[in-house]
């Protein structure tokens, strides 16, 4: 069979698995929908945080990115790794012992004030459309090659099918939704990645084939080849990176704190039903998700191998399939700018002929290497479960940042719980409509546009949420100050050079040397600073607010339920 047709199969029966859990596990009361009742299991939440974590900038694009930008592709590998254990250490146990629904939940009553959760409200819905632009956009790449479909269309196609069992089951069939794609991209990412390593070095393991020697080369590493065939067409070689320090610590640690501010990351370990079972879930998740991320190096390698010896210096009329397969989507072109008909494929913008978008390299991976055809359409089945995932987290955020932050906590605190589901399940549906205008119209390629979410996250609400836990003295002056001059700095900068003044995107314009993806470090500093300056110049929390953190903090009873 071709690849269109392993492709509907395959994606068709993901499909059909995803409506059905969401039927069966269809929320039935806010505390569904919002929280899955609180009955998840530490292994179960592990596995959907995963899934709801690996995005399609992980699962598409993150390779994508380390397989042209070598070595600096790395402050992704760490960034969101490492805030995992940020994650599992100072905030999930914490927040889940508070035991409220969303962060803005937390920043409103911690911070007595109904202004501190409206700003929460704002920064997390900014953040959210943020990021799900790239998941939308994601869909719509697997879905312009894979069924030959526009791009436009994909997203549309894949909008449905988050309304569908986002709208319909909410948190609770969100999370066993995901159970089952974290299943679908995991089994998807690993095959081709075993199958080529193999191929390539004669090693099972991607991990350890990374590091090995070439099958057709006898005695040749493949970094040690995989350099040669850069400096050779004038890129920079491929275990070099071009970024100063500077910006490499900026990048990273924005990545790491903005993973454990992400509020559809946070919510998730509001659904287990104890506190203890919050850091298992944080574990687990740690290790799901590195099985990927080991990987990940190793695909970005095999990639880029296997790509300048399929196109670079041969005869267009001669390509393989898979580069015509790639052209009908626009993704891939070539400009015979000499005459030749040979493809000049090198770092001069002048002379480079061919343009790939990054986006791409995993998902033509398997093509490239000529795997079978039923491999190829278990990757774009991946690809749509890493993408469907995440964007229906963030959906939910949005969601319930409209119905029960705004609406019930501050606009219209009388309405039942049937009128707030309701109203939850409307915001989704329009979160749906706007996600897919992003995905139509992104503001970049998918994991840039992710890492920028990571930037605004960190620098709104990770100061808030920490500063919370660990500083009584915080009050809500100092959290509303810190959250809106940290969010405002760091998405006025990421204006400024990718939209207002591209052209001034340079290291020599940038302050002391940080790129727009990491300026949400500095952002995040400055937040902390203003917030607790205006804290100290302000009058302190309440007594019962003091008596509250204490509270969290202490570990007593860490293993017993906690009722709300």
């Amino acid at each position: 069979m071709g690849i269109l047709t392993w492709t509907y199969i395959i994606v068709g029966l993901t499909f059909a698995l995803y409506i059905g859990i969401a039927i069966w596990s269809k929320a039935r009361s806010t505390s569904d929908f919002y929280v899955a009742g609180k009955h998840v299991s530490p292994l179960a939440n592990g596995m959907a945080t995963g899934a709801d974590w690996m995005s399609a900038a992980s699962f598409i694009s993150m390779a994508g990115l380390i397989s042209f930008i070598g070595r600096d592709g790395s402050v992704y590998l760490m960034g969101w790794t490492g805030g995992y254990v940020l994650l599992a250490l100072l905030l999930a146990p914490y927040l889940r012992k508070f035991g409220k629904f969303t962060v803005p939940d937390f920043v409103g009553e911690r911070y007595y004030s109904q202004l501190a959760r409206q700003v929460a409200v704002v920064c997390a819905i900014f953040v959210s459309f943020t990021y799900v632009a790239g998941q939308m956009r994601g869909v719509g790449i697997v879905f312009s090659r894979f069924l030959n479909v526009d791009i436009n269309m994909g997203v549309l196609v894949g909008m449905f099918i988050v309304f569908f069992y986002a709208v319909l089951g909410g948190m609770k069939g969100i999370t066993y939704t995901q159970v089952a794609q974290y299943c679908v991209l995991i089994f998807a990412y690993l095959v081709p990645a075993i199958f080529i390593s193999i191929l390539m070095t004669g090693n099972p393991i991607p991990q350890l084939g990374f590091g090995s020697t070439l099958s057709a080369e006898p005695g040749t590493y493949l970094l040690d080849k995989l350099d040669g065939l850069n400096t050779a067409l004038g890129f920079a070689a491929y275990t070099d990176g071009t970024k100063s320090m500077v910006d490499v610590f900026f990048i990273t640690a924005a990545l790491m704190v903005g993973t454990a501010g992400l509020p559809h990351v946070i919510v998730r370990f509001f659904t287990v039903p104890k506190v203890a079972d919050a850091r298992k879930s944080a574990g687990f998740a740690l290790l799901f998700i590195a099985i990927l991320y080991t990987t990940a190096p190793a695909v970005a390698a095999f990639a880029r191998t296997n790509m300048i010896h399929t196109v670079s210096n041969k005869v267009y009329a001669e390509v393989p399939p898979w580069f015509k397969n790639w052209e009908k989507t626009g993704l891939i072109k070539f400009e015979d700018k000499n005459g030749d008909g040979i493809i000049n494929y090198v770092k001069d913008k002048n002379a480079n002929e061919l343009k790939i978008d990054r986006d791409i390299m995993v998902l033509a991976n398997p093509e490239i290497a000529n795997l079978p055809n039923w491999v190829v359409g278990l990757v774009a089945a991946g690809g749509l479960a890493a993408a469907l995932s995440t964007a229906a987290g963030l959906l939910l955020v949005i969601s319930t940042s409209v119905a029960h932050d705004l609406l019930k906590k501050a606009v219209m605190p009388d309405i039942t719980e049937k009128q707030e589901l309701l109203y939850a399940r409307i915001s989704a549906a329009a979160a749906v409509c706007v996600a897919g205008y992003f995905g139509i119209n992104p503001p970049g390629f998918v994991a840039q546009v992710v890492a920028f979410a990571f930037g605004l996250a960190a620098s709104s609400f990770f100061p808030a949420i920490i500063l919370g836990i660990f500083d009584k003295r915080m009050n809500k002056e100092g959290a509303i100050t810190g959250m809106l001059v940290g969010i405002t700095f760091t998405a006025a900068y990421i204006i400024y050079f990718k939209f207002i003044n591209p052209g001034a995107n340079t290291p020599d314009h940038w302050w002391f040397g940080i790129s727009p993806e990491g300026i949400g470090t500095l952002g995040m500093l400055l937040n902390a600073g203003v917030a607790t300056v205006v804290s100290k110049m302000t009058a302190e929390p309440p007594e019962e607010i003091q008596h509250m953190i204490e509270d969290i903090r202490v570990p007593r009873g860490a293993g017993a339920p906690v009722e709300h």
